[in-house]
């Protein structure tokens, strides 16, 4: 046989073998998928082999952690939510100033999908910057009560959970009674109270800015300087958070505080000499609402969990477990704590209103605590 018909013969006899060892490997890969359940990711038998590796390789959505950057019910919220979804949950909590320096800091590339925290202007000003997701509905927006339903923006970028009182007056029963305390905003200013009163700090403390911000706006910006004015004056301390209000309220540093409701109602639980006054005409509301990033890549879960956060039986489970349990649920058919004022009045500022004044407001307050 001529070597160039030699060397034709066993290239053709090479290229055979090649193709039935591929073929009986295919098949033993076929007959392997067949005995039992496809392993997840790979295609079940009888689809074609090239599909395989495809569906091997890409990670589902699911797979990566929703990231949640938040300030309340962390403590509860991540076990709930996994287990009735199925998503996966990474939360990153802080307090209000945190997270806003941390959402600013990443705003050329945000590392978090969803936000649900209790500082409503700063939100709305996110979402007028077009850094938020517009216009979807969720599916259960129906259920919300009608204060809830008034708080929703119209190109739909945020959505309310609750709204709680970011300051009622709460006072050490040791040093006032019931008519001798203060029982008004107004009566803060009294001479009899100087030296007494304390508050949280607006510019730290998430629920101290809505507290601050509505008697800026119903009052108007310069009869409202007046008025925490007067109580500088009268000696108001201001501390970087409302657990720092209510310990110096129990450990007598003070005597009387504008108080954020579910830190004073813990205290009263607990057994401290403390008892709570609704002033009659109204507590500055801090409402807790949660928004969905523009750029999410996690956009199914991130939905899933605002309408987690809007199901009556979830924040049933809030106000029942979670550590921040005082507060007026956005869902209808959620009972609210049984000793939380049947009589409680929320008012609050206007979102877009105390988020375009948000810097100049907190700027002065901040110049207030150098002198």
């Amino acid at each position: 046989m001529p070597a160039m018909v030699r060397r034709k013969t066993v290239t053709a006899l090479l290229a055979l073998s090649l193709s039935l060892a591929v073929s009986a490997c295919g098949a033993q890969n076929a007959s392997q998928n067949a005995a039992g359940p496809a392993a997840k990711g790979q295609a079940p038998a009888g689809t074609e082999a090239s599909a395989a590796p495809e569906a091997s390789t890409a990670p589902s959505k699911s797979d990566e952690p929703l990231v949640v950057y938040l300030n309340d019910f962390d403590e509860i919220i991540q076990p709930m939510f996994e287990q009735a979804t199925g998503y996966k949950l990474e939360l990153v909590s802080g307090n209000g100033a945190e997270l806003a320096s941390r959402i600013e800091a990443e705003k050329g590339n945000p590392h978090w999908d969803v936000v649900w925290m209790d500082s409503m202007p700063l939100i709305d000003q996110l979402g007028k910057t077009g850094r938020l997701l517009e216009g979807w509905t969720p599916a259960d927006i129906g259920n919300l009560t009608d204060f809830a339903s008034g708080l929703v923006p119209a190109n739909g970028t945020y959505y309310p959970t609750g709204a709680h009182a970011a300051a009622v007056i709460a006072y050490n029963t040791k040093a006032f009674t019931k008519d001798t305390a203060p029982k008004t905003w107004a009566d803060l200013a009294d001479a009899k109270f100087k030296n007494a009163l304390g508050m949280a700090d607006p510019a730290v403390a998430a629920p101290a800015y809505p507290f601050v911000s509505y008697f800026f706006q119903s009052q108007g910006m310069d009869a409202a300087k007046g008025y925490f004015d007067s109580l500088f004056k009268n000696g108001m301390h201001v501390y970087p958070k409302n657990p720092n209000v209510a310990k110096a309220l129990t450990g007598g540093e003070i005597k009387a505080a504008a108080l954020q409701e579910s830190n004073a109602y813990a205290l009263k639980n607990k057994g401290e000499p403390i008892d709570i006054i609704w002033p009659a005409e109204g507590a500055p509301a801090s409402v807790r609402v949660a928004a969905i990033q523009k750029e999410t890549k996690h956009l199914e879960a991130a939905k899933a969990f605002v309408e987690f956060l809007l199901d009556p039986k979830t924040q049933q489970a809030l106000i029942d477990k979670g550590e921040e349990s005082y507060f007026e649920p956005s869902a209808k058919g959620v009972n609210a704590k049984a000793d939380r004022a049947g009589d409680a009045k929320l008012v609050l500022a206007e979102a877009a209103w105390a988020g375009e004044h948000e810097g100049e407001i907190k700027q002065w307050f901040a110049d207030k605590a150098v002198k």
